[in-house]
């Protein structure tokens, strides 16, 4: 019998996989438990459909990552914050800031857990941020911090 699994299934395989099982362990287990389905022709174009949307889709935000990669090596953001004679700021600036401020700045929304810092801004300079915005896409933006 051949059945199209609606979850991941220990020892059978992955959600939407297409697999021969027996008879008795599809319909009394796979089934009633609703973790398979009868492959019919008509189930099978289903999951090939949903299967190039997903593709598509994914295809769709890793264009769209990698578009966004390119738009920030031209982006500079700049903090002005009250430091003392050395240059060391009073505080620091987070990932956080620097999501919020690209948000008021530039209109790009970057989650703050996205952006990595090599190391936490506590003095004026500028530094490189790296910003995750794909599975295999990655970003550089620059962070500048100058004294007020």
């Amino acid at each position: 019998m051949k059945v199209i699994l609606l979850a991941d299934v220990k020892g059978q395989g992955k959600k939407n996989d297409v697999i021969e099982v027996s008879d008795g362990y599809g319909k009394n287990f796979l089934i009633p438990r609703k973790l398979a389905k009868v492959a019919d022709a008509q189930s099978l174009n289903d999951v090939k459909v949903r299967e190039e949307a997903r593709l598509y889709r994914i295809e769709t935000e890793k264009k769209e990552a990698k578009e966004l990669a390119e738009k920030l090596k031209n982006v500079k953001v700049v903090f002005k914050a009250s430091s003392g004679a050395d240059g060391r700021l009073y505080g620091s600036v987070t990932a956080k800031d620097i999501s919020d401020r690209l948000e008021a700045d530039f209109g790009i929304s970057i989650d703050k857990r996205k952006i990595t810092l090599p190391e936490t801004i506590k003095t004026v300079g500028t530094y490189q941020a790296d910003v995750k915005l794909y599975t295999d896409v990655a970003g550089k933006l620059t962070v500048s911090v100058v004294q007020e």
